[in-house]
This record gives structure tokens, C-alpha cells and sequence, in this order.
């Protein structure tokens, strides 16, 4: 008889260290400095299945003061890092954080680093200004992040990003009163709060952007572009519907306005098969470097769906657009050895992985988890993946199948319940040897006779294979079903391009 069945607990049931979940079952919590870095990472907006927006935005809020609490440089520095390194899809969370903690000087004098454009000066504003009022400090360092850029620098920050979030660089500068310390710094600063500008001498960008609103054809706005190197936020919007136009602006487009604008393209039908244009966007596409996987997963699904999120433009997409998206998200990813090991992936399709989008975009945290595993698939030889809810469902993906067709089969299965138990008990009860269990999930996990942490014991046990989980969040909240306490899980944020090394380092270790 084996006894030991009598001792295992359903999901209804908390082991020693567990909390109640917010589905009703039970986990682990995640300790509150995972949780900094799941915010950080994946942010709150959109909340999930289970938590408001709201309520998870406030519950992140506090997490992010008590690790301050507990440790102001650690966090900090955290937050730094995970802005500064590019780990987030968005800046927006890091932003956020910063700006609750804006009473600490040492977090003021990162600001710089933190809020690199227009847009993230207004975001931290925002919040700092609700957390702790104009002073001083405050004042001081958001002239030192005016006056401390170039010239080319501050009149292209001031020229393309001139207003969001409700603020305008008008409104910021006639608040700190920044003192302009060099002649270029004078007239960027009259130009931004509507006065007449007496020498564009450095500040060229704002002279070129002047010259097109009065530009009368599309050759004389497109060589105004190409000769003081314009963005397309400094292009008049009538001008925007014309390929000409687009064709000037991509030769010198950063990498994420290109990813941001291929649907645009598509739609003035400037990407037409073989032409110089799509060879040119998809040499850019494919050359892109320092850019989060899942950005590049965004552009992917929006662009191949040949429709907006929001919006109405359409557009037949480019099949060589769509393959150099494929290169690029693979090549977002640090480059690493396979180790060999037998892995079994297994995606979360449960309704709370559905209903969660990944840092506020259209891409749901199951399609985004299907597409890190990917990244897996494509490096470790032995793979077998599955998809579960509350019950199994064959996923036979493999290295050579695109995303989009990958991203298509996962949004197609019926979604349900939630049982993290499953890829245990079925690699147990069909006999297959696995090294190391990869479960992307939310960890809202409830409906099985067994918890994880447990079936995998089980599993190491009756198996005598020392086999390891990596639990890969994929959602802001405090759960985990990775037990803290065992040396052989880890929990880790599913989505930025150094995933796979750690996950080699865990299980080589």
C-alpha cells in the first residue's frame, strides 16, 4: 500500500507556508522582492482574471514602499536596473515606482537614468508630484535633466515629445524654472514655452520642424526630414498619408518606432513584396539589437493580423516583414548552450491566463507565455511541450513552426480551470523522464487533488530523478507554487531576453 497518498492535500487545502490564492485554492507567496521585480517586469495594468487593475496597482504600490523600507539602496537600484537594462516590455511600472519613492534623494538622483524621454519625465511628475508636492529638490532635479543634455539631445526631446499624460514641456518649465547656461539651452526653452526664437544654432531639429509646417510639397517636407533627420511626431499630419513621406522617415528610424509603425506602412501600401522599402524595414528589422523580446512580439501579432488593435487602419502584411519579425525575436535573446537536459514545458490556457495581458498590451499572458517557450524549444533539443487547465492538452509545437502560427494555436484552446499538478502527474503516470519542468502560469492554481510542489516530490520520488521547476510568473501577484524552501524550484519573470541563461545556470547547477 502506498501510504504516502494519504498525506498529500488538495489545492483546497494549504500545506505548511502556504496562503489562500485569490481563485480559492492555495500557494506559496512570493517573496516581496520577486514581487518588486514582477512588477517591474510585467506591471498591473489591466489587472487579471481574479484582481483589478486597481487593486493590484495599489497591492504593487505598497510592495515597492516596503522593500524601500526594508532596503532603499537594493530597491533602487532594482528599479534602476530593470529600466536602464531594458528587462520591461514597458518603462512604465519603473517610472512609476521611482516616483513613489520620490522623497529619497537617492531616488531623485537617478531620475535621469530612469526617465530617458519627455514622455517618462511627465510620467514621473505625475507621481511624484501626488506623492510629495513641489520643493526644492524636486525642482532642482528637473532642471538638471533639461540643462544637462546636449544640445541636439534636449531640442529633439523637446520636438518630439512635446506633450503627454496632460503635461507639455511649456507647463514643466515654467514650473522649475530651469537657468539656461548656454545660449542653445535659451532658445530650445523660449521655443517650448511659445516664444519667438531668435537662432536655431543648435537646436536644429526644432528649425527643421518649424520649416515643415509651412512646407507646400510632399519632396520639400521629405528633404526637410532627411536633412535635419526628423522624427515623424515632428511631421505635420497631413503629411502622413503620403509613402513619400515614410520613405524619408525610415532611413534614419529607431528601432522602436519602426516596430510601432509597420502597420502605418502597410497601410499606404509603401511594404509592397520585392520593393526597396520592404528590403529596407526588414534588413532594419533583422539588425535591431537591444530591444525586449516581447516588443518585438507585439509588432509581430498586430502586424500579421493586418489590422489595428485600435483604430481602423488595415493592410495586407509582408511575408518577408513577418519572417524578419520571427529572426528578431529570437535574436533578442542572449545567445546560449543547450544543456541537454530533458525538458517538459507546460503552458497555463486556464481563463486567468487569458484574461491578464501581458504589461497592458493586446497580448494575452498565454500567447506570451507560448512564445517564450519557443525560445526554449528553438535552444534545448529535447523538448516536449503541453498545454493544461484542469485538464491536459496536446500542444505538439516545434522549432520549426513560425510564432504567429505558434501565438494562433495557443489563443484556439478552450480555456478552463486551473490545475498546476497536471504536468507532474502526467509525466508520472505515462513514464517519461524529465530533468527539469517548465510551467509558465499565474500560479492561480486550485483545482487539483494534489499541489504541485507536491506532485513533483512525488514525481523525484517514485522516478529517482532528481528533477528541478522553474515556474515562470507571468502575472503581477504574490503567488507562487514553486516552495521557497526547496533548493530544487525557482521562480523566475517569464518574458526578457536573459530568461534562458538564467534558467541554464539553475539547471546545470
Amino acid at each position: 500500500m502506498d501510504y504516502i497518498k494519504h498525506m498529500t492535500r488538495a489545492q483546497s487545502e494549504p500545506l505548511p507556508d502556504q496562503v489562500e490564492n485569490s481563485a480559492g485554492g492555495f500557494s506559496y507567496q512570493a517573496s516581496q522582492w520577486d514581487r518588486l521585480r514582477r512588477f517591474l517586469i510585467l506591471g498591473a495594468e489591466g489587472g487579471t482574471y481574479y484582481v483589478g487593475e486597481r487593486k493590484l496597482t495599489q497591492e504593487n504600490a505598497q510592495v515597492v514602499l516596503d522593500c524601500h523600507r526594508e532596503d532603499a539602496r537594493k530597491t533602487i537600484a532594482t528599479i534602476t536596473e530593470v529600466s536602464e537594462r531594458g528587462l520591461a516590455p514597458k518603462n512604465d511600472p519603473a517610472i512609476f515606482a521611482l516616483g513613489l519613492l520620490s522623497s529619497d534623494p537617492r531616488a531623485l538622483a537617478v531620475m535621469p537614468r530612469v526617465c530617458r524621454t519627455g514622455t517618462h519625465l511627465f510620467q514621473f511628475i505625475n507621481t511624484a508630484k501626488s506623492v510629495r508636492g513641489w520643493g526644492r529638490a524636486l525642482k532642482r532635479t528637473i532642471e538638471d535633466w533639461y540643462i544637462g543634455k546636449t544640445s541636439d539631445k534636449l531640442a529633439y526631446q523637446l520636438a518630439k515629445y512635446q506633450q503627454r499624460d496632460g503635461w507639455s514641456h511649456r507647463d514643466v518649465l515654467r514650473l522649475a524654472h530651469p537657468i539656461p547656461v548656454r545660449p542653445f539651452q535659451r532658445e530650445a526653452f523660449k521655443w517650448a514655452t511659445g516664444r519667438p526664437v531668435e537662432d536655431f544654432e543648435g537646436i536644429s531639429v526644432i528649425e527643421g520642424m518649424e520649416r515643415a509646417k509651412v512646407a507646400a510639397t510632399s519632396v520639400g517636407v521629405a528633404s526637410l526630414i532627411r536633412e535635419f533627420n526628423l522624427p515623424r511626431e515632428c511631421v505635420p499630419t497631413k503629411w502622413l498619408k503620403d509613402p513619400e513621406i515614410w520613405e524619408a522617415l525610415l532611413e534614419s528610424m529607431p528601432a522602436i518606432a519602426l516596430l510601432r509603425n509597420l502597420g502605418k506602412m502597410g497601410s499606404i501600401d509603401l511594404l509592397k513584396p520585392l520593393s526597396d522599402a520592404e528590403n529596407l524595414v526588414c534588413e532594419k528589422i533583422r539588425n535591431i539589437s537591444n530591444t525586449h523580446p516581447i516588443q518585438v512580439l507585439l509588432s509581430l501579432t498586430t502586424y500579421a493580423s493586418g489590422k489595428g488593435v485600435r483604430g481602423s487602419l488595415t493592410w495586407n502584411p509582408s511575408a518577408s516583414v513577418i519572417a524578419a519579425l520571427n529572426d528578431a525575436f529570437y535574436a533578442a535573446f542572449e545567445s546560449i548552450e543547450p544543456t541537454g537536459k530533458r525538458h517538459l514545458l507546460a503552458i497555463d490556457v486556464s481563463g486567468s491566463m487569458d484574461w491578464g495581458k501581458i504589461s497592458g498590451t493586446h497580448i494575452s499572458a498565454a500567447v506570451g507565455s507560448a512564445a517564450m517557450a519557443m525560445a526554449t524549444i528553438k535552444t534545448e533539443p529535447r523538448t516536449h511541450t503541453m498545454a493544461f487547465s484542469h485538464q491536459l492538452m496536446p500542444l505538439p509545437i516545434h522549432s520549426e513552426m513560425s510564432l504567429e502560427t505558434v501565438c494562433g494555436a495557443v489563443s484556439q484552446i478552450p480555456m478552463g480551470a486551473t490545475d498546476c499538478s497536471l504536468p507532474m502527474l502526467y509525466a508520472l503516470k505515462n513514464d517519461i523522464d524529465v530533468d527539469v519542468f517548465v510551467v509558465y502560469t499565474d500560479s492561480e492554481t486550485w483545482y487539483g487533488q494534489i499541489h504541485p510542489a507536491e506532485a513533483l516530490r512525488d514525481y523525484r520520488r517514485k522516478k529517482q530523478i532528481p528533477a528541478k521547476l522553474i515556474v515562470m510568473g507571468m502575472c503581477a501577484n504574490k503567488f507562487t507554487i514553486a516552495d521557497p524552501k526547496d533548493s530544487g524550484m525557482l521562480d523566475v519573470v517569464g518574458l526578457d531576453g536573459s530568461v534562458p541563461s538564467v534558467m541554464r545556470d539553475f539547471i546545470l547547477q
